[in-house]
């Protein structure tokens, strides 16, 4: 079959708006989908070129294809079951720096431009002193970005209206304002004048980014049936989940410039959100999405689970998280209770989403740090607002001792059992020295020795009344009746 092109997809030319630093999965099946979908609507009419950032891997398939490519969501929707497919046409070109310096960095003096997009991946956003100016290639992304804004302030005289919006997806807290940080950390190292970082800080915007959506990647399995249905051959199929959300904070509003909310209004399931503030919207994320997973998939794999859809395909598993998400968080959060509904509910369709095999073993990593940034806080206020535990949030600490609970191995893997089935308990270094330490010992000294660890917690949570002597019991059912009955006797009507 011959490979999908400019033609086959009916490209059309436009202007080009967007420099995107990255040409990973993510960003093809989010960002650059949801402009395409602008573009349909006739919104945006703009198009972007993929700067390759780092100097490992090939762009040729994108070259072979014309930059051309399909993304395939398939997941649930309100309980139903949803599939699109739909061929990407915004991308008019690619270029790498390390290849074509020239074409690069030209891409700084183009009229049209007006955005730049960038994933770098959480340790792409790093200053380091050792970078040089005149150093073209290796150099960190914020270098390479601090040249290319230097580029266009010197080839339009510092002119205001050409300034950019930044727009970094990466996964750090305040990733606009960290990158920002770093550019003019490099001004200055550089000591590149200050009506430049003048026109960097009034001319620019560098906006906080949340952004959420499962994106698995080229589908090995389907991925020859599909072409076949589709009648081209694609080897930059994405896959993904249909749920997307994409919060932009701005001092200013740039919703008129970048109009995606308006484009994906009919998208059920997808949103854009502009906002002065993506904090709240971050905590609803953290807090219902990672604090849900990380509440129950530890008990879930020790009762015998493997994967997130398995887990809601047992009903003591599947109510034990409904029952922490709508009875024990939400009550916390100060968002409009209709809202976090809303998403609570798009969060259970993503969790049983049959497409994507999640599995609870990888989730599980470095689980002591999750608890505290996912489940802590709401627990903490749930006991502030109620003067009780929220039982379930509690039991997870019980859950999360149980699956830590561990031999050291080959000095260095702490193994725990699941029956007789070994696993990998993976962790930093001194959280497994700890459960090396304790975990062996009585439940009192056990439960005491972790609830009152400061590193963990960032406080001494044997303070927490009735917290201690609740996971003590809780722990000494898990050992003695096993996950199962454990969750039967404490939530589901006891045992028999």
């Amino acid at each position: 079959m011959e490979l999908i092109n400019k033609k086959k997809s009916a490209y059309q030319e436009r202007p080009i708006k967007i420099v995107q630093f990255g040409e990973g999965n993510f960003l093809r099946a989010f960002v650059d989908y949801m402009i395409d979908i602008a573009n349909e609507q006739n919104v945006f009419n703009g198009n972007i070129v993929l700067v390759k950032p780092i100097e490992q891997g090939s762009i040729e398939q994108f070259k072979q294809q014309e930059c051309q490519y399909t993304v395939q969501l398939q997941g649930l929707i309100h309980r139903e079951q949803y599939v699109e497919t739909r061929k990407i046409t915004c991308i008019e070109d690619i270029v790498s720096p390390f290849e074509d310096y020239d074409k690069y960095i030209e891409l700084a003096t183009l009229e049209s431009l007006r955005f730049i997009v960038s994933n770098t991946t959480e340790a792409g956003i790093i200053y380091s002193e050792k970078d040089k100016f005149e150093e073209k290639l290796n150099i960190s992304f914020p270098g390479k970005l601090t040249q290319f804004l230097w580029k266009r302030f010197q080839y339009f005289q510092g002119e205001a209206e050409k300034g950019l919006i930044i727009l970094p997806v990466e996964l750090i807290d305040d990733n606009g304002t960290e990158l920002k940080q770093c550019v003019n950390q490099y001004i200055d190292l550089w000591k590149l004048p200050t009506s430049f970082k003048r026109w960097i800080d009034t001319a620019c915007i560098f906006a906080n980014t949340l952004v959420d959506r499962i994106v698995t990647g080229y589908p090995n399995e389907e991925a020859s049936s599909l072409c076949k249905e589709w009648g081209y051959q694609d080897n930059l199929i994405v896959a993904a989940e249909p749920f997307a959300l994409w919060v932009i904070e701005s001092d200013k509003d740039i919703s008129k410039e970048l109009p995606l909310d308006v484009a994906m209004r009919e998208k059920t399931g997808m949103d854009v959100v502009f906002t002065k503030d993506h904090k709240p919207y971050k905590q609803r994320k953290v807090r219902i999405l990672n604090g849900a997973h990380t509440s129950f998939v530890l008990a879930s794999y020790l009762k015998g689970n493997n994967t997130v859809r398995e887990s809601m395909e047992d009903n003591l598993i599947r109510e034990f998280m409904l029952a922490t998400i709508y009875d024990e968080v939400l009550p916390t959060l100060d968002l409009n209770i209709n809202e976090l509904k809303d998403f609570a509910e798009s969060v259970v369709d993503r969790f049983n989403n049959p497409f994507i095999q999640h599995f609870l073993l990888s989730i599980s990593l470095n689980s002591v740090s999750k608890w505290r940034a996912r489940c802590l806080p709401s627990m903490l206020k749930y006991t502030e607002m109620f003067e009780a535990l929220p039982k379930r949030l509690t039991f997870s600490i019980a859950a999360l001792l149980s699956f830590y609970s561990g031999e050291k191995q080959l000095d260095k893997d702490l193994v725990g059992y699941r029956n007789s089935e070994k696993y990998i308990i993976q962790d930093d270094e001194g959280v497994i020295n700890f459960f090396q330490e304790f975990s062996q010992k009585s439940s009192n000294d056990f439960v005491e020795a972790y609830l009152s660890n400061k590193e963990f917690h960032g406080q001494d949570l044997t303070e927490v009344k009735s917290l201690k002597e609740q996971v003590i019991t809780y722990l000494d059912d898990i050992k003695v009746l096993g996950i199962s009955n454990t969750l039967i006797k404490h939530f589901s009507g006891g045992l028999e």
